[in-house]
């Protein structure tokens, strides 16, 4: 290391430790030589020079050197030591007088001494080099410095001799020296040796272009003179040898279907083998199939052409056959047979060949061999029936087709077939019945597929059992007994104006949409698909429902009836009227257009439509209307004089009734409330008067009754002017202006502790109260008595105060009037 390099650490290393804040010096080993051992430590407080003594482990009193060094310095080396030897070194930090401040310790070993120079170098391929050397005592492991003229150096770490220098650059030559290390350090690198590596082996690349032949390619070795090829074959016992200066090689004359293992290498100029390449197997292509034979197969009705040859014995490694046709047809198999895919279909004719192929390619294909599949099916199929009830069948001929098979199946169970060279068959047929029928071709192949199936059926039987009815007011449910031969019905049905079909497989149908209150002509028609349909079935007849009445109207006629009118265009049909309510159902029937619902009660309500009856069945109801009879009149009325002109009349609930007017009247004027309620306050009532009471309830809809109740009398008019005198002695009268009533009247005078009471007969306007207490004041009210005898108790008070003369009443003054408590 350099001086300038040493001072920059030493710099550094001053500059940290002047940073530490310790308690201790402590010391490590920086680097280490086989005789040089350079130390680091920690700077130490109050130190003015650092002293290092080094002595061996093994006899630490007994110092071999020792180095100075000054207060800033953290770092020195001590030298020369011996190589290979574990020394204890002591740092001291010294005062000014030379006295130890602290002290610290630390054993290293030195590095081994100079390794000898490598004994032998040897190529063992292109990249790699053997190297043998001498061992080192106390070395733990070896570096080995490599090196060329391009630049190129590296260091490889190994533990023993031999060693194998890897991944170097082939043919190349390379400059080596080994150095020994242990814990402590490394020794001086050895004396220099060459050695050169061998050239790189080729990269072959190889093919069978026939089944007795390989083809040998490689990029050519650069500094390659000659090329040398070994081919063995596998289960031999000798390989042959091939040499070229080319970067290419055909070997012929070989073995079908063998494998055959491959290696070269190339030559310099030296006259030295290369590396030689990794060995390379090939095999030469499979021998021609021979013996082919072609058969057909059927899985699953599906016809497939099975395909089978001759295999050759001895053939290395999995050898694949491939069959194709000249229609695209192709398996593969690695055994001796295969079954071609996809299908095939009937009158193909196929040219098949098989081709063996291996890892090395394809071989040459066998010669074709010519295969006719089944014939197709006949087609065009065609029945012709005699009226003697003998049925031809007839068909197309078809290509290939040596002989065929026509088979008739009846719908009874019974099966027929005939066997031709030509192209039709006659059998018995009956009507009313189904026949299926198909033929077969055959030819050396086998039987054609099933083809065209005719299917013939006679005219099928008219249905029986035939119900038509009536299942709602537009529709008409027809069933019937299902028929011999048929497979669809259709059921018509016709009126004066409109034609309904129903088509169904099923011995039941449902005309729906139909006009009400019509007479249709009903017919069910069996058919079948071949034959047709049997158009001569009985007719049947059936009316559908009445019409829905239309334009219902409501004519109340009194409380308890209404009128109901309507439009019904209907040919003969009874309709009623039905109003149902909260209290049950009302009804009324008639043929005409209209009737009355009799004997509602007040205040219901009801839902009221007509519905039209005839024997065809009934209709679907009117669109319906609301109908509200008058409300109720309430049962209880009352009514209560509250003051000499206000009343409050009050009423029992009323059954339908939603508001109500209360009416008093009498020659005298007339009271009147509108509400909702069951009460209401009337005013403005003339006392002494007699009353008319009536009351008229309305419905929601504004329907109204009218309602009497017994008349209402006024109380008597509450006298005026009335007037308290002093009479003789203790007497007192109370005055009044006359009514002209009828009604007697009381004087009440009401004091703190006394109560004195005087009547007065109808036509009279004073009475007299005796013994009177003095000195109090008194409450005066005069009011007339009812025919009953009881007070009217609505009448005013006079305040009056009585004062005492002596013992006797004095004067009597007039304090206001007060009203009823």
């Amino acid at each position: 290391m350099g001086a300038m390099k040493w001072m920059v650490i030493l710099f550094l290393l001053s500059i940290c430790s002047q940073a530490a804040a310790q308690s201790g010096i402590q010391v490590s080993v920086f680097t280490a030589t086989s005789k040089t051992v350079i130390l680091r430590w920690t700077r130490y407080t109050g130190a003015t020079s650092y002293k290092i003594t080094v002595a061996p482990q093994n006899s630490p009193n007994n110092p071999i050197a020792f180095a100075s060094f000054g207060p800033n310095t953290v770092m020195g080396s001590i030298t020369p030591l011996s190589p290979n030897i574990v020394y204890t070194f002591t740092v001291e930090a010294l005062d000014d007088s030379q006295l130890t401040l602290d002290a610290a310790f630390i054993d290293s070993a030195t590095a081994p001494d100079e390794m000898d120079p490598i004994q032998t170098v040897k190529s063992k391929d292109s990249r790699t080099l053997m190297v043998e050397f001498n061992s080192k005592v106390g070395a733990t492991q070896y570096v080995i410095r490599v090196q060329n003229d391009n630049g190129f150096y590296r260091e490889d770490i190994v533990l023993s001799s031999p060693a194998e220098i890897k991944s170097l650059t082939p043919y190349t030559e390379y400059s080596l020296s080994i150095v020994a290390e242990n814990s402590a350090g490394r020794s001086q690198p050895s004396s220099p040796v060459t050695g050169k590596t061998v050239l790189p082996p080729p990269q072959l690349s190889t093919s069978s272009p026939s089944n007795d032949s390989i083809i040998v390619s490689w990029a050519p070795v650069d500094h390659a003179v000659q090329y040398s090829l070994s081919i063995y074959k596998l289960g031999s016992n000798s390989s042959t040898m091939h040499n070229t200066s080319n970067a290419d090689l055909t070997i012929s004359g070989l073995d079908a279907g063998s494998l055959y293992v491959i290696q070269g290498f190339a030559w310099d100029a030296e006259g030295r083998k290369g590396e030689g390449s990794l060995y390379v197997n090939q095999t030469t292509r499979p021998p021609t199939p021979s013996s082919v034979s072609v058969s057909v197969v059927m899985n699953n009705d599906v016809a497939k052409l099975s395909v089978s040859w001759d295999i050759s014995q001895g053939l290395y490694g999995p050898i694949e056959y491939h069959v194709m046709s000249d229609q695209n047809l192709t398996c593969n198999t690695t055994s001796s047979s295969c079954t071609l895919q996809p299908a095939v279909s009937c009158g193909e004719v196929h040219a098949i060949q098989v081709t063996a192929s291996n890892e090395a390619g394809e071989g040459y294909p066998s010669s074709p061999e010519v295969f006719i599949t089944f014939p197709c099916p006949p087609e065009s199929l065609a029945l012709v029936e005699s009226p003697e009830g003998n049925c031809s069948l007839t068909w197309d001929a078809v290509p290939h087709a040596d002989s065929y098979t026509a088979f008739i199946k009846k719908s009874d169970g019974s099966e027929e077939h005939c066997n031709t060279t030509s192209n039709n068959c006659t059998y018995h047929c009956q009507c009313g019945y189904t026949s299926l029928m198909f033929v077969l071709a055959f030819n050396q192949a086998g039987g054609s597929p099933q083809g065209q199936v005719l299917n013939y059926t006679t005219l099928p039987c008219c249905p029986e059992n035939v119900s038509v009815a009536s299942v709602s007011t537009d529709t008409l449910e027809i069933m019937w007994t299902a028929s011999r031969g048929a497979d669809l019905y259709e059921t018509r049905a016709v009126d004066s104006s409109e034609v309904i079909v129903c088509n169904d497989t099923a011995p039941v149908c449902a005309l729906s949409d139909l006009s009400c209150d019509s007479e249709y002509t009903v017919v069910v028609t069996p058919c079948n698909e071949i034959s047709g349909c049997n158009h001569a079935c009985r007719a049947h007849t059936k009316d559908t429902a009445p019409c829905m009445p239309m334009n219902l109207m409501l004519n109340p006629k009194n409380s308890s009836c209404f009128g109901v009118s309507w439009t019904g265009n209907n040919r003969a049909a009874t309709y009623t009227v039905t109003a149902g309510g909260d209290d049950g159902t009302h009804t009324c029937t008639t043929s005409g257009s209209s009737c009355d619902i009799t004997d509602l009660p007040c205040g219901s309500t009801y839902e009221v439509s007509v519905t039209a009856t005839s024997a065809a069945g009934q209709s679907l109801p009117s669109y319906s209307d609301s109908l509200e009879t008058e409300p109720c009149c309430p049962v209880n009325l009352t009514v209560d004089q509250v003051t000499q002109a206000m009343t409050n009349v009050s009423w029992s609930h009323a059954k339908g009734a939603h508001s109500f007017i209360t009416s008093l009247t009498s020659p005298r004027g007339h009271a009147r409330c509108h509400t909702q309620d069951s009460h209401c306050l009337m005013g403005c009532i003339t006392c002494g008067t007699n009353y008319s009471v009536t009351m008229e309830a309305f419905s929601h809809s504004g329907r109204k009754s009218s309602c009497t109740y017994h008349g209402f009398s006024s109380s008597a008019c509450c006298p005026s002017g009335v007037k308290l005198y002093r009479m003789a002695g203790n007497s007192l009268r109370v005055f009044w202006r006359s009514t002209g009533s009828s009604h007697s009247s009381v004087a009440e005078m009401v004091g703190s502790s006394n109560n004195y009471t005087c009547t007065a007969s109808p036509g009279e306007n004073s009475c007299d109260v005796g013994n009177v207490q003095c000195g109090d004041v008194y409450h005066v009210v005069v009011a007339p008595l009812t025919p009953e005898g009881s007070k009217v108790l609505f009448c005013p008070k006079r305040l009056y105060s009585v004062t005492c003369s002596g013992s006797s009443v004095g004067t009597v003054i007039y304090r206001g009037k007060r009203s009823v408590d």
